[in-house]
């Protein structure tokens, strides 16, 4: 009898390829299948689906304790999927896994996020793809958010998705027994209360620094943001589809063409 094929899972990330949540995601879903990883030289939070034009793209191979690991890219995580499904991978994956990101990616958040656009970006190339978070920047424990991550990944390679559909995964950095279950969410409404520091360098040219608060604007468990802070696993169907469908009447009645 033949035996049946590992599937082959890409895995990426917008922390760079030191990223602890990186390694755990990878060490996870090589229990269950064959892995390449191909993933920023540096840090690239923040980049959403941004991609370099103009510029060109390095790739490296990349050891770890004197061992192949996988392949860095000088740009961002959408690039790091294209050139790794153009140039690396001689065959198409079977799934995408995307993380496991430092700080949560809820809400107005999802749309900023590097690790999130890794996983568009596989939809965009009709292949699965699932984003994990943990929702702390500070004394970050991946073990159980690995352990999720391979049972999801497993449900998905099982199930499949739906056309154009990405899963945005957050986990509460708490313990496992202390997570009180899984629930599928709508992306919420909470986003960044902005605060930008002004400062002078020595020459005394002003310079700033972005930073701010989420604000909880949602007030029940289908939301993502208020469902992990509950200590809940939010899992979120994103779709590539960004028309508002509600409005699209609503602006046909504006008679533009008039």
């Amino acid at each position: 009898m033949k035996q049946k094929q590992k599937p082959r899972i890409l895995v990426c990330n917008d922390d760079g390829i030191d990223g602890e949540g990186l390694h755990v995601l990878a060490a996870s879903m090589k229990k269950i299948g064959n892995v390449t990883v191909v993933a920023p030289s540096e840090p690239r939070s923040g980049m959403g689906h941004a991609m370099t034009l103009g510029i060109p793209l390095r790739v490296k191979r990349y050891t770890r304790n004197s061992r192949f690991f996988g392949y860095t890219v000088s740009g961002t995580p959408v690039d790091c999927i294209k050139v790794a499904l153009n140039h690396i991978l001689s065959e198409k994956p079977d799934i995408i896994v995307s993380g496991i990101n430092y700080g949560s990616n809820t809400a107005t958040n999802t749309l900023y996020s590097g690790t999130v656009g890794a996983a568009l970006e596989g939809v965009i190339q009709r292949i699965p793809s699932i984003a994990f978070s943990l929702t702390t920047y500070e004394n970050a424990d991946f073990t159980y958010a690995g352990k999720f991550a391979r049972k999801l990944v497993r449900k998905v390679l099982r199930q499949g998705l739906p056309a154009d559909t990405v899963l945005s995964v957050n986990i509460p950095n708490i313990p496992e027994q202390e997570i009180q279950g899984v629930k599928v969410t709508a992306q919420g409404k909470s986003r960044w209360a902005e605060n930008t520091i002004e400062r002078d360098d020595m020459y005394g040219n002003p310079y700033y620094w972005l930073s701010g608060k989420l604000q909880l604007l949602d007030d029940d468990l289908s939301y993502d943001e208020y469902a992990v802070r509950e200590n809940y696993i939010a899992v979120t169907p994103i779709s590539i589809d960004m028309t508002n469908h509600d409005a699209l009447q609503d602006i046909r009645c504006w008679k533009l063409n008039k």
